[in-house]
């Protein structure tokens, strides 16, 4: 790793289960589909690069490999199999990075913007930039536990699937940066008394666009290496497809962000159905999606700005009015008893927006 981080993350009993793709694809069963028909549109859209890599096939059968297995370990450790359901980082997160947003960045841009180890590169991020959710809050070189956690799982699939540390160097070299560089900052500001790493207010946002500051402090040298200054462009293009929800639909944008709140509320242990939820999901939805999207999103490649800027434009409006809304929504009806009664609220306001 670029980074000299302290401690390991072992393999837990998800990754124990699924340890290969014949594992993967008996246990996730019929919910892999949609995951094999992404994989199957991107087999057609990198065809036209296969001559400039003379291990094209092998190359793009072994991140084929890596992605199942991730997302069946997505989906057993917080998915749809899972007893730890998270609503938003579960494999369907998987399948919006991986399908649809690439597409729009091969659309925008073509598949002649980056190379066929690059695209290889996104997908496997898309897959396993979430892997690992539950590690104890630890941030080194601003990287955070949780993918800390997912970089080293990720080396050991690549490890499994075929890959060479030495010969896939700039893979490996690439995760570590793309991976790394996701983390979005949930510190408190100084002097905060929050203590629950679920409820803490972004205060920094992605690390992708502190990457090079953080690069500079632990590697003075790597502007001077090609492979390090490459991966760090992946980070950057990398950081804004996981962050580009911002430019989807509109009806999608909302959706993730009630996603978002529901996972934080689980994370809190608050019950949706209790007092004690209501304000939180009030203040998550409205001043905190404000927040997010005006204060500390930011697209930091230019082929992200390019592919998902206007589209975030066009959200920009629309999310002012669904802020005022619900609160005109709420005030209108009195203090509300649970969040659930603001998620519903909430719905009511998307619905006359879209």
């Amino acid at each position: 790793m670029i980074f000299a981080f302290p401690r390991t993350f072992p393999a837990d009993e998800v990754e124990l289960a699924v340890v290969d793709v014949d594992a993967a694809c008996r246990i996730a069963g019929a919910r892999m589909q949609p995951l094999e028909n992404v994989l199957a549109g991107r087999l057609g859209q990198l065809r036209p690069l296969w001559s400039t890599n003379a291990n094209a096939e092998v190359l793009l059968a072994r991140c084929a490999d890596v992605i199942r297995i991730a997302y069946a370990r997505m989906a057993l450790r917080h998915g749809s199999l899972s007893e730890d359901f998270h609503a938003y980082h579960n494999e369907t997160h998987i399948l919006d990075i991986l399908g649809g947003r690439i597409d729009r960045l091969i659309a925008t841009h073509g598949v002649f913007a980056l190379g066929l180890r690059d695209w290889c590169i996104l997908g496997l991020f898309a897959a396993c930039h979430d892997l690992r959710q539950r590690e104890e809050p630890m941030y080194e070189a601003g990287v955070g536990a949780n993918e800390r956690a997912s970089i080293e799982e990720t080396f050991r699939l690549l490890d499994h699937c075929g890959f060479s540390r030495s010969a896939d160097a700039d893979i490996y070299l690439a995760i570590d940066l793309t991976i790394g560089g996701s983390t979005f900052d949930a510190r408190p500001p100084p002097g905060s008394a929050a203590f629950n790493a679920a409820e803490l207010v972004q205060s920094g946002g992605a690390l992708a666009a502190k990457l090079s500051q953080k690069l500079d402090k632990h590697r003075p040298d790597w502007r001077n290496d090609p492979r390090i200054v490459h991966a760090h462009d992946l980070a950057l293009i990398a950081a804004d497809l996981d962050t580009a929800n911002v430019a989807e639909p509109f009806d999608r944008f909302a959706s993730s962000a009630e996603n978002l709140c529901l996972e934080r509320e689980m994370l809190c242990l608050r019950n949706l159905d209790g007092v004690e939820s209501a304000q939180p999901v009030l203040g998550f939805l409205t001043d905190g999606q404000d927040r997010f999207f005006f204060d500390l999103h930011r697209f930091n490649s230019e082929l992200g700005r390019q592919s998902f800027g206007p589209a975030k434009d066009d959200n920009a409006a629309r999310l002012k009015s669904l802020s005022l809304g619900l609160r005109a929504r709420i005030a209108m009806r009195g203090r509300p008893q649970s969040g659930r009664q603001v998620l519903k609220a909430y719905a009511e306001t998307v619905a006359g927006l879209v």
